[in-house]
This record gives structure tokens, C-alpha cells and sequence, in this order.
């Protein structure tokens, strides 16, 4: 009897055991729990106007620039300017010793008198040879020599009119005058020996405002505008006044806005670019000639572009362009893609990415092509280009 009742506690015992064995050995139903999607933040893509620049290095040149030099020979009595100062077109810059050129011209002067002169003489001699002819009172060869002398008189007269203007000019050229209005440079010193047409100038004179700035722009890219803007990929951004804006060299922007002038036709055979000259106002002097700028130049308006904030796009092992794209069932896929240039912070794509996708722009590391993903949408950057 008691082994009876033993048994009932046995077997319940035992069950217990296999059955506590069977949940060790085997998993819930559920299975271990799952790694939830990773976190991304996506854009989504749309097509929209974007105004693109072109980011050019340029030098400043003088709108205009004079040579002064002295077109007599002398000492240099006077200075007249300040140098440094702006001076004016007409203002006289320098005084050479006049008086050898003085004196030509009281020369000159005395010999024009003397062959008007001679001139009233030889009238008054044809004249009277004239009136007596028809009565043979004077030969006929007397009367021919006395037109010749009046007309030799003349000619004297001429000749010297001619050196009478010749002493006038050179005695003028002794006052030297600045050709047009401008800020003077360094200058010669007064007393210095100078010579006609001397390869040294006594001053430079230069218009500052406006003032160029020279952009070299590569051949390349001209081209790629010129096709750009044939297929109507782009729209141009103006008919031939093209604002410009600059940078300077500290790093700060010019506030005044200058316009595209012209560009050259042939082609630098040595950096293979052509030159665009662009004319900036500059009232306050603070362009000067020589200085290196980075100008900005509107290229054009593309009307249905693709922009991709640049912290979305990798590149693979062949350097190529990559982006991670989110489809409808938040699978990642790789896209690889081509990009045209940057625009601000962003990139403009030309290829791989169109309206309505969604790129991964926050948590690339965690995403992976195939896996599914959390997107969170990130409102797009402002960039400068948009704006």
C-alpha cells in the first residue's frame, strides 16, 4: 500500500523534470528578440530652379593707364602734383627749363616777320612792273623776275609759319601735361636731366574707378556652357550684362556688383583658357590694380534640377558617386550616381537620382543596401543658389 501511493508522486515528479529539460533545450516560441530598423533621416528629391555660378579667380587692372613722358629735352624745374593724389586730364605735371625753347620761338617769330617783310616788297615791286607793262616802260623779263620774287616771298612766309608752330609746340611740350584723370604713382625727382621720348616714365597715371578685373575661364567649361545652354538644359542669365560679384583675398565680399564686359576670342595656348574682363565701380579705392579676387560669375538657370545636400552622397572603391535611396518598403538600395557640380552645400546631380526619391542624408553608417530602415524625413538645407 504505500508503494501505491508512492507512485503517483513519482511519476508527476519525473514529468516535471522532462518537461523542465525540454524548455531549457528548446527557445520560446517567440524566438530571441529582434534588432529593430535603424534610424535614418532621409530628403526627398524634387526638381527645382537653381542659378549656377562659376567660381573664377580674376586680377584687378586700371580702367585706364598713362605713361607719362616727356616728349622735349631739358632739366626738370618744377614738380606739381602730390604723388599719391588723383590729378586731372589737362593738369600740368612738371615744368622742363623753357627758356632754349623761349628763345626758338622769339627766333621763329622774328622770322616770320622778316619774310612778311620780304612778301611786301616783292607785291609791291610785281605790282608796279605790272601797271607799266602794257606801255613797255619794263622788260618782259623784269616783270617775270618780280612775280617770281613775290612768290618766293610767299613761300618764305610758309616756311616760316611752319617753324614759327614747331618752336609754338615744343615750347607747349615743356609745360607736361596729364593725358587723363587718374591717381599718380611714384614720380621723378625735380632737377633730373630728361630727354625726348625716354623709355623711363615720369609718372603713371591710372583711372581706378571703375576698375577690370581680367577672369581667365577654361576653354572646357565655355564649351560645356555653350552646349548647356543650345540643348536648353540651362537658360541663360542675362544678355551680355552678366552681374559678376567678388571675394577678396581676406576672404571677405566686395559689396559693390560689377557686369561682364566682354570675353576674348582667342584661345591662351598656354593654359588653354580665355580671358573675361568684367568692370566693377570703386569708388572708395578699395580695388587696386594687381590684387587677386575670386569672382562669381551667373552661368545660367537650370530649371529642373536635382540637388542632394553633399553629407548624402559617398563614393565606392572606383571613386564613383554613391547615394543610399529608401523605396516604398524602406529597403535600402545603392544608387550610383553622377554629380555635376556643388551648389553651396548641396550637390547638383546629373544622373542616378530623380524627383520623389528619398536619399539617406543622416545615419549612412547604419544603412546598408537590402536592409530595412526607420526613415525620418529632414527638411532640405537653404542653400545660397536657391535663394
Amino acid at each position: 500500500m504505500k508503494f501505491h501511493s508512492l507512485f503517483p508522486c513519482g511519476i508527476a515528479a519525473l514529468l516535471f523534470a522532462v518537461t523542465g529539460c525540454q524548455q531549457a533545450s528548446n527557445p520560446a516560441a517567440g524566438g530571441p528578440p529582434k534588432t529593430p530598423p535603424a534610424q535614418v533621416g532621409v530628403v526627398t528629391l524634387a526638381q527645382q530652379s537653381v542659378l549656377l555660378t562659376a567660381e573664377l579667380p580674376g586680377r584687378t587692372s586700371p580702367y585706364r593707364i598713362a605713361d607719362v613722358r616727356p616728349q622735349v629735352n631739358g632739366v626738370l624745374q618744377k614738380r606739381m602734383f602730390v604723388e599719391g593724389n588723383d590729378v586731372q586730364a589737362g593738369q600740368q605735371l612738371y615744368q622742363i627749363d623753357p627758356s632754349l625753347y623761349q628763345a626758338a620761338y622769339d627766333s621763329a617769330l622774328a622770322q616770320l616777320a622778316h619774310a612778311n617783310a620780304e612778301m611786301a616788297s616783292a607785291k609791291a615791286l610785281a605790282d608796279r612792273y605790272k601797271a607799266l607793262g602794257p606801255g613797255n616802260a619794263v622788260s618782259k623779263q623784269d616783270y617775270d623776275n618780280a612775280q617770281a620774287a613775290e612768290l618766293q616771298a610767299q613761300a618764305d612766309i610758309e616756311s616760316a609759319q611752319a617753324a614759327q608752330e614747331t618752336a609754338r609746340i615744343n615750347l607747349v611740350y615743356t609745360k607736361v601735361l596729364s593725358p587723363i584723370t587718374g591717381n599718380t604713382g611714384r614720380s621723378t625727382t625735380e632737377g633730373a636731366l630728361v630727354t625726348a621720348n625716354q623709355t623711363t616714365s615720369l609718372v603713371t597715371v591710372q583711372q581706378l574707378d571703375p576698375i577690370y578685373v581680367d577672369i581667365p575661364q577654361s576653354t572646357a567649361l565655355l564649351l560645356r556652357l555653350r552646349r548647356e545652354l543650345a540643348s536648353g538644359q540651362i537658360k541663360g542669365a542675362g544678355d551680355n550684362q552678366v552681374p559678376v560679384t567678388l571675394t577678396l583675398e581676406d576672404g571677405s565680399s566686395y559689396d559693390l556688383t560689377g557686369q561682364l564686359q566682354f570675353a576674348e576670342t582667342t584661345v591662351d595656348q598656354g593654359t588653354g583658357s580665355v580671358i573675361l574682363r568684367a568692370v566693377f565701380p570703386n569708388p572708395k579705392k578699395m580695388l587696386l590694380p594687381g590684387m587677386f579676387v575670386t569672382a562669381h560669375l551667373q552661368e545660367g538657370v537650370s530649371e529642373n534640377a536635382i540637388l542632394v545636400p553633399q553629407q548624402g552622397i559617398t563614393h565606392n572603391a572606383k571613386g564613383e558617386a554613391t547615394a543610399l535611396v529608401v523605396n516604398a518598403d524602406n529597403k535600402v538600395a545603392l544608387r550610383v550616381i553622377k554629380t555635376d557640380r556643388a551648389v553651396g552645400d548641396e550637390w547638383l546631380v546629373s544622373e542616378g537620382l530623380y524627383a520623389g526619391d528619398r536619399v539617406i542624408v543622416d545615419g549612412v553608417q547604419r544603412a546598408q543596401p537590402g536592409a530595412t530602415v526607420a526613415p525620418t524625413e529632414v527638411p532640405p538645407p537653404t542653400t545660397t543658389a536657391q535663394q
